[in-house]
């Protein structure tokens, strides 16, 4: 009686090649079924960053120049063009001089938002293409004169398709 107990005991330890082989494939199934998952979630959350950071910069800039047409600062000051709108994305952080008498600055943004699908080495502000307001809408080049509206510096496609300097 006490081989057969040796004998059942000696049996029962350990898995079998068969079913450590089952489980890693199992495992290897799973895991690839998740990862482009995990990608994808990760690129959607990219992409809302951008949408957040550029509606916070549209947004900036569609308060300053709304500023300036109702006459809150002066016109002749360095932070504005000829149009209204701010002479670079600095001039959102630094903020203009109100026409107050206590001569106090309104700042637009605390900081330029980061692009997330730009070169994080690059600075915020060429992380970001300008466009003017006397610029064509599509153009590549910016006249430098004043921002009129930001678009994201990458080339690469969006999940919907469309490119991020589109958008």
């Amino acid at each position: 009686m006490l081989a057969v107990v040796k004998k059942h005991r000696m049996r029962v330890r350990g898995l079998t090649l068969v079913e450590l082989l089952v489980t890693l494939v199992i495992l290897s199934i799973l895991a690839a079924v998740a990862l482009p998952y995990a990608e994808v979630a990760l690129r959607r959350e990219q992409e809302l960053e951008l949408r957040r950071s550029l509606r916070a910069i549209r947004e900036a800039i569609d308060v300053f120049h709304e500023d300036w047409r109702y006459g809150r600062f002066s016109s002749l000051a360095d932070e504005v063009s000829d149009n209204g709108y701010p002479e670079s994305l600095e001039a959102l952080v630094d903020g203009v001089a109100l026409a107050d008498a206590a001569g106090t600055k309104k700042r637009y943004l605390r900081r330029i938002p980061a692009d997330p699908f730009a070169d994080s080495d690059a600075p915020l502000r060429e992380q970001w293409r300008m466009l003017g307001y006397e610029d064509a809408p599509n153009s590549s080049i910016w006249g430098g004169e004043d921002v009129y509206d930001v678009r994201s510096t990458s080339e690469r496609q969006a999940l919907n398709g469309t490119y991020y300097k589109d958008w």
